[in-house]
């Protein structure tokens, strides 16, 4: 998701969109030179950066297993998806529950086109593609897409994953809280945020050139990231690097330094 004011041009190249970069860094093939370039710029600064991003999406997979399996959840909101590279995370909750609701969100055209041709739901589930910035979240809750697929009587897995370091204070937390507020009790905020506490040089570098091709970008330390789940009930292990929350066998070997994400599961009371 992007906080670009190229939005209103509709399909623009001429500028590195977060989306494609984290596409092109992943070895996707859905971006233009200029991604390529921030990408290789990047990467530059810190090489470890297509592991971190790797292990960011790998949170995702599995804290939608997590909700899905052990928390029982069968609707859930993405904000910020990104461009849908398979396991999307309806492929990760429809194999626990084929009944399950994904509403995706992102603002990226690019990402638009593809979500509608590739977001293909299991016949006993349903997925659906809101165009629309985390910073109007009226627009996602008042959406259409909201509106049919999410039933506000059930609980809603909240999923904010790899966006937040996009979202500049102040504005953060009250929009963090404007989704989360009008989900049910029982419902589940899973996050991930920035963070230079792991190699700092590397990491700010990267956020500098982030910030020179255009897109805002913040970094938080380990107290501003746990401030994001304040009223809620943070599930073990608790706020921990992304690759050691619940890890698995592909997290073997993962060396902290090149990991620059918190990541939590947490529980509305």
């Amino acid at each position: 998701m992007s906080t670009s004011p190229d939005r209103q041009s509709g399909l623009a190249t001429s500028r590195a969109h977060s989306a494609r970069v984290y596409d092109y860094i992943l070895g996707g093939k859905d971006h233009y030179p200029v991604d390529a370039e921030a990408g290789d710029a990047m990467c530059r600064h810190w090489p470890a950066l297509p592991v971190h991003m790797m292990e960011n999406r790998r949170f995702m997979h599995r804290a939608g297993r997590f909700l899905a399996e052990e928390c029982g959840i069968r609707q859930f909101l993405d904000v910020g998806t990104g461009l849908p590279t398979s396991p999307n995370l309806h492929e990760v909750v429809q194999e626990v529950a084929p009944e399950s609701h994904v509403v995706y969100v992102d603002n990226d055209p690019i990402v638009l086109a593809h979500a509608r041709a590739l977001l293909q739901s299991s016949p006993e589930g349903a997925t659906a593609y809101v165009d629309a910035d985390m910073h109007d979240p009226d627009a996602i809750l008042d959406s259409q897409e909201f509106q049919e697929l999410i039933d506000l009587d059930r609980p809603v897995g909240l999923m904010v994953i790899g966006i937040m370091h996009f979202i500049l204070p102040p504005d953060d937390h009250r929009l963090v809280r404007r989704l989360l507020d009008p989900l049910p009790s029982g419902s589940y905020l899973a996050m991930t945020i920035g963070t230079a506490d792991f190699a700092p040089e590397e990491v700010n570098r990267v956020a500098q050139e982030y910030r020179e091709q255009g897109m805002p970008f913040v970094l938080r330390d380990l107290p501003a990231a746990t401030s994001f789940f304040d009223g809620l009930e943070i599930q073990e292990p608790g706020v921990t690097q992304v690759h050691t929350w619940r890890p698995g066998p592909e997290q073997d070997g993962v060396d902290g330094r090149d990991i620059a994400m918190y990541g939590a599961v947490a529980r509305k009371p």
